[in-house]
């Protein structure tokens, strides 16, 4: 089982910076893949960044304003948002799909979410 601990939301003013972290405990063997999903009011989840192995993927509407990127020991992911818009606004929830063992399953384990509110 995978815990994740997220911190960094908050209010904040149109055009200012953010960063958000997502800490990973637990049995985990291997990461496939990490990632931040963010949920506007009434709306469904949507990925917004992706990291896998080295490689990352952003959603067309944070591409050149947000950076996915982990530590060392690849238990913590962050998400850099700069140049914030008041449409960034919503719950950001972090991603982690781990395996247990080799040929294990691979599992998603998800962050309680975080509120971002941007103010134009």
């Amino acid at each position: 089982q995978v815990q994740l601990v997220e911190s960094g939301g908050g209010l904040v003013q149109a055009g200012r910076s953010l960063r958000l972290s997502c800490a990973a405990s637990g049995s985990i063997f291997s990461i496939d893949s990490m990632a931040w999903y963010r949920q506007a009011p009434g709306k469904q989840r949507n990925v917004v960044a992706v990291l896998s192995g080295s490689q990352t993927n952003y959603a067309d509407s944070v591409k050149g304003r947000f950076s996915i990127s982990t530590n060392n020991a690849k238990n913590t992911v962050y998400l850099q948002m700069n140049s914030l818009k008041p449409e960034d606004t919503g719950v950001y929830y972090c991603n982690f799909r781990t395996r247990q063992s080799l040929f294990g399953r691979a599992y998603d384990s998800w962050g309680q979410g975080t509120q971002v509110t941007v103010s134009s």
